[in-house]
């Protein structure tokens, strides 16, 4: 079974750096969405950043130029890069993978394995 361990959380200044790391297991061999998530208290969750099969990389307009995500498939490890920290950052950060879409796709909806999250709070 799939499972997604996420850690380097924390709390840092406005400004600031972090980097998340999630160790994935269990995940089928070929096509995968992998990406990460996050969710503020009283918000709903949103896609922050994903990378497909290719490298390729995708990003939220709210943390463009700020967050890198990158993957590193020998350690089966995806990471973010989370430089110049905002308060609204603030947020439990998840990282998620699934299947892709009938078409290919990755959409909000094909994640279904879930990490359990790790806090990062920017103040």
């Amino acid at each position: 079974h799939v499972q997604l361990v996420e850690s380097g959380g924390g709390s840092v200044q406005a400004g600031g750096s972090l980097s998340l790391s999630c160790e994935v297991s269990g995940i089928t061999e070929g096509t995968n969405c992998i990406g990460w998530f996050r969710q503020a208290p009283g918000k709903e969750r949103e896609g922050v950043a994903a990378i497909d099969n290719d490298g390729a990389t995708y990003y939220a307009d709210s943390v463009k130029g700020g967050f890198t995500v990158s993957k590193d498939n020998a350690k089966d490890t995806l990471y973010l890069q989370m430089d110049s920290l905002k308060p609204e950052d603030t947020a439990m950060y998840y990282c998620a993978a699934g299947r892709p879409r009938y078409d290919g796709l990755c959409t909000s909806y094909e994640y279904t394995n879930w990490g359990q999250g790790t806090q990062v709070t920017v103040s």
